[in-house]
């Protein structure tokens, strides 16, 4: 029969630790501690950040079937540990098996999605032969990666909103640092025990559940490239004030970003 481990460890430069286990994830159908997290404190994030930064140029130099391959495992180890992720959701969420169900399913097919993506990360070539001047000269566009990012999950979709964000950085050639919502942190780290297993850099990736404060600083960082954020309008025009220059992406109460940054207003029932 299938049950949570008694402790899970946080990911730091890809490898796993576990400094403590202060974070008790709660059984959300019995109110009772179900297991318990390793939690990271402000140094941790710092070594994470460190790490990140360092990685940028070895994940932004793979190639992209080193990048598909190690999506492609994450998908074949996705379903084989199909009823353990389904669990995770019940017991940290307090889902029903259904829909738990229904949420590992588009977890493996996101990371589907972003293994396909992969190899069509081109540019493009285009004629600039618009004047007599620039006859026969051709331009052309090339995408590369933004860099170290940093992303904070809510504890709504646990799985489904980590792989949002998880499997476009990996395509794309990003290192990154996830602090997933300390309500239900297992599933992101499920996939981080899984991502360990790959062949991607040392410093890749780091999940750390964590405090908000002890966070902030993988906001404010400039050396991050990116921050992306899923959750209330209220934190995230705050994070959004902290940011700086980097580039930013908000999904704030199921609406589009470009409707914040619009200046966009809305009610709910």
């Amino acid at each position: 029969m299938l049950t949570l481990k008694d402790t899970y460890p946080l990911y730091l430069g890809s490898r796993a630790e576990i400094p403590n286990t202060d974070l008790a994830v709660i059984d959300k159908y019995t109110g009772e501690t179900a297991t318990r997290v390793a939690k990271a404190d402000a140094e941790t994030i710092g070594r994470a950040m460190d790490a990140c930064v360092d990685a940028a140029d070895a994940m932004a130099g793979l190639a992209s079937f080193e990048r598909k391959k190690a999506l492609r495992h994450c998908v074949d180890r996705f379903r084989e540990r199909r009823d353990e992720l389904a669990l995770a959701l019940c017991i940290e969420a307090g889902k029903p098996i259904k829909d738990s169900e229904g949420e590992v399913t588009r977890l493996i097919e996101t990371f589907e999605i972003a293994m396909e993506e992969c190899t069509r990360i081109s540019g493009e070539v285009f004629s600039m032969d618009i004047t007599e001047r620039a006859k026969g000269y051709r331009g052309y566009t090339r995408r590369v990666p933004v860099g170290p990012c940093s992303f904070i999950t809510p504890f709504n979709f646990p799985l489904n909103l980590v792989a949002h964000k998880v499997a476009p950085a990996i395509a794309a050639g990003c290192p990154f640092v996830l602090k997933p919502a300390s309500a239900t942190p297992v599933g992101a780290l499920i996939i981080g025990e899984i991502l360990a297993e790959t062949d991607l850099p040392e410093g890749a990736f780091s999940i750390l559940p964590c405090s908000s404060k002890d966070a902030e600083q993988l906001v404010t960082d400039e050396r991050f490239r990116m921050l992306s954020f899923t959750g209330s309008d209220t934190v995230g025009t705050k994070l959004a004030r902290q940011a700086g220059m980097k580039r930013i992406t908000l999904e704030l109460g199921g609406k589009p970003p470009a409707w914040w940054t619009a200046g966009w207003t809305w009610t709910t029932a």
